[in-house]
């Protein structure tokens, strides 16, 4: 499976160049995640919000399923080059999307022990948020 499309790729090099423009000013920069990657047989999670200029380096919040997720780096390459049995390696969620921030996922997930538990918890509020939105008009 192709991790990264290009749109997908053009989405992150944004990201990551709005963080640089965003630190250069000093200002705060709150992406959403564009990238989900999973262990299809395991419990690690990745959720990428910035590509770097190395065209390989990742940022986002990795859970490998120790129960502390985390923001940091990781690699692109090392990911796609996983194997696991039955022939498979890491892929992509095909149907992910949010509108919920990286520092909100990153909150979450902290306190559920896990990235799918934090998307649990996220989607169990969406109706919740979507609901505050519209009180809002």
């Amino acid at each position: 499976m192709k991790l990264l499309t290009e749109a997908l790729r053009a989405a992150l090099v944004a990201n990551a160049a709005a963080s640089l423009a965003a630190e250069a000013r000093e200002a705060r920069y709150d992406p959403v995640p564009v990238l989900k990657l999973f262990n299809p047989i395991g419990a690690a999670t990745w959720l990428a919000t910035e590509l770097y200029d190395d065209g390989d380096t990742l940022f986002g919040l990795a859970d490998l399923g120790f129960g502390c997720p985390e923001l940091g780096t990781f690699s692109l390459a090392e990911i796609a080059a996983v194997r696991l049995p039955f022939g498979l390696g890491i892929e992509r969620d095909l149907a992910f999307s949010t509108t919920v921030a990286l520092s909100v996922w990153a909150d979450t997930a902290r306190r559920a022990g896990s990235i799918p538990m934090a998307q649990q918890h996220l989607d169990r509020a969406a109706p919740d948020r979507a609901a505050n939105d519209l009180s809002a008009d």
